[in-house]
């Protein structure tokens, strides 16, 4: 998988009142760390852009707009490194309403010879504070410190998350295919608001066509094929017949054809009912494999499940997958531990290491019979820490943001899987109750809650953290 890159605007404020040579220096060592930092591709002004690389007045300021829209930044870093000019500096944010900005101020230096304070960064940070706040621009604090500090690396290499999660979330495309289960009105969702509030799409398509599609794709395609060999690969296919192996294979051809043709971020999914019965095959082991090849696919037509994968997969910087998940069961003896859970459409990259993925058949064999319904991928997932999200709308768009640890049993259960413990899951679950959240959510390895959490922030949802 390449690595993300995100491009990110520095503005180096400064105020003539103050020490140049300081805030130079100072330009220099912010730069030293932010060159070395995973992700991140940085645009300042050069020395021969403006005086010393520094932002001071509105020529500068000018200057400095050309070269971020010339760019195409997907965020701002204000420093004061001095007092900094906020006239300058806000002018340019004002350019850049989408774009998150951090603002951080740096350490004061050792007094001039004559008493003097050589930055006043301390000072001036609030000016430039005070001023986007006066506008509405919406930005995160960084601190006051010094470059080299642990905790400016930290909190840029969060921003750059944020930024990626504001960047790909505004203006993505989100495929749904099918209608939604007759009986499951919490997968409703309003596509106006979307349209309003992110400038979203759904693109819209017949379950008939996509599977008109896929039947479409001769056994011998070598693209089917190569799909079959890498399933194989992936997990014990034994009790599946090659001919339902070659439906599940095309079927995926024809999903990723839609996504790709379509410029889709994720899509929802009539993941059974309709597609069993004309199918003979069910989509939760396509939908894995798709996830983990970086188009987020959410189960039972959920658009705002697949929007929630999509804003954890960005916070990853595309580097893990996420599972679409149901809040099913609390453990029966253990507390604050819950179990995350769905029919086998887990990542097959989150596997448990040594734990096998079956390919099985949903619970509705009994209905249509042992070879229909195969499609499943199931097993347990890997452990470690998960941040889970739900996003939802309610007269406006809310997040729940909680975290988590896996926890690895010797036990073998059926769908895909993991036992979840969290700090408190009564808290958790009237958070869910209070706030009128469904039973689907989304689980990602690693801790994403601040980044997601400031994230929230520029794109106007309300972060319910519990």
């Amino acid at each position: 998988m390449a690595e993300m890159k995100v491009r990110i605007g520095f503005i180096p404020a400064h105020r003539e009142l103050f020490d140049e040579e300081w805030a130079k220096d100072l330009r220099k060592r912010t730069l030293s760390v932010l060159c070395q930092i995973k992700n991140l591709e940085i645009i300042v002004p050069d020395e021969q852009l403006t005086k010393g690389g520094l932002v001071r007045d509105d020529e500068d300021a000018e200057k400095v707009i050309g070269l971020f829209k010339e760019r195409d930044i997907a965020g701002m870093i204000i420093g004061t490194l001095t007092f900094g000019d906020e006239v300058s500096v806000i002018s340019i944010a004002e350019v850049f309403p989408n774009c998150p900005i951090l603002l951080f101020g740096t350490k004061e230096g050792p007094f001039t010879p004559e008493g003097g304070r050589r930055s006043d960064a301390f000072c001036g940070t609030l000016s430039i504070s005070s001023g986007l706040r006066k506008r509405r621009i919406p930005f995160v604090f960084g601190g006051i410190c010094f470059p080299e500090e642990e905790v400016f690396r930290r909190r840029i290499e969060t921003f750059i998350k944020t930024c990626a999660i504001v960047e790909g979330f505004r203006g993505s495309r989100i495929g749904l295919v099918g209608p939604r289960p007759e009986r499951f009105e919490t997968c409703a969702f309003n596509e106006v608001a979307m349209m309003k509030a992110f400038r979203q799409r759904v693109v819209h398509i017949s379950l008939t066509d996509v599977l008109t599609t896929a039947s479409n794709l001769g056994d011998e395609d070598p693209r089917v094929q190569e799909i079959l060999q890498r399933m194989k690969k992936q997990a014990d296919t034994t009790n599946v017949k090659e001919e339902s192996l070659r439906k599940i294979a095309k079927l995926e051809l024809a999903l990723r054809k839609f996504a790709e043709d379509k410029k889709l971020a994720g899509i929802g999914v009539q993941c059974w009912d309709e597609m069993e019965r004309v199918y003979g095959v069910v989509p939760c082991f396509v939908m894995g494999r798709l996830t983990d090849q970086g188009i987020m696919m959410a189960c039972e037509v959920d658009i705002y499940g697949a929007l929630t994968m999509l804003i954890q997969y960005l916070a990853s910087l595309n580097s893990s997958s996420p599972h679409f998940i149901d809040w099913t069961i609390q453990h029966q003896e253990k507390e604050n531990v819950f179990l995350a859970w769905h029919c086998g459409n887990a990542p097959p990259s989150l596997a448990l290491e040594g734990c096998p993925i079956q390919m099985r058949s949903t619970l509705l064999e009994k209905v249509l019979g042992p070879e229909l319904c195969k499609g499943t991928g199931e097993f347990q997932l890997k452990a470690g820490p998960v941040t889970i999200c739900r996003l939802d709308y309610d007269e406006k768009f809310k997040l729940l943001i909680t975290k988590g640890q896996i926890e690895t049993y010797a036990e073998e259960l059926r769908g895909s899987w993991s036992w979840v413990k969290v700090r408190d899951l009564l808290s958790l679950y009237e958070s869910l109750i209070d706030e009128g959240f469904i039973h689907h959510a989304s689980l990602i390895h690693g801790d994403y809650v601040e980044a997601i959490a400031d994230a929230c922030k520029f794109l106007n949802i309300e972060a319910v953290i519990v």
